[in-house]
């Protein structure tokens, strides 16, 4: 992806990324040195390449499909997250809601699907219980999934 950076004297702390016209435009204040620069234009790319992952995948149609195949509830809503670092996915019972974390859309489709099946089973029980573990291996390939995320949180 192209990049051109935009050096502001006005701009005292804050750094903002749009595309236009294909080109990946970063916004940084005057002052910053060129580490800094490196690694804002590092943590852009990163984020612009994030969302170009995450639109290419329809988390509702996904998330209603795999419900229905495993007979687990629908969530009320599914969104992706750039927020989360942590955790791959997380759910609110309380109110169906659940989050899938954006760097999870750049793995394969069967990965993003159990992580949607993982915190489908949340729904129906919110605990990590031998009952939660039972549903999630409704999923095929829910233990090939689970490998390939361990391989993936070094040590998370």
């Amino acid at each position: 992806m192209e990049v051109v950076v935009l050096r502001s004297s006005r701009r005292k702390k804050t750094v903002q990324a749009r595309i236009v016209d294909g080109v990946l435009e970063v916004a940084i204040p005057g002052h910053m040195t060129a580490d800094e620069e490196q690694h804002w234009v590092d943590v852009m790319e990163q984020r612009f390449s994030r969302k170009r992952d995450t639109e290419s995948f329809d988390l509702v149609a996904r998330a209603a499909a795999l419900a229905q195949r495993l007979d687990l509830p629908p969530p009320d809503s599914i969104d992706w997250s750039e927020r989360q670092r942590t955790m791959w996915g997380s759910c609110t019972p309380v109110n169906g809601r659940i989050r899938i974390a954006t760097r999870v859309a750049a793995y394969p489709d069967w990965v993003v699907d159990y992580v949607i099946v993982h915190e489908l089973a949340h729904l129906v029980v919110p605990n990590h219980s031998p009952a939660f573990w039972a549903l999630v291996s409704k999923y095929p390939k829910a233990a090939k999934a689970r490998g390939y995320l361990e391989a993936k949180s070094d040590g998370r």
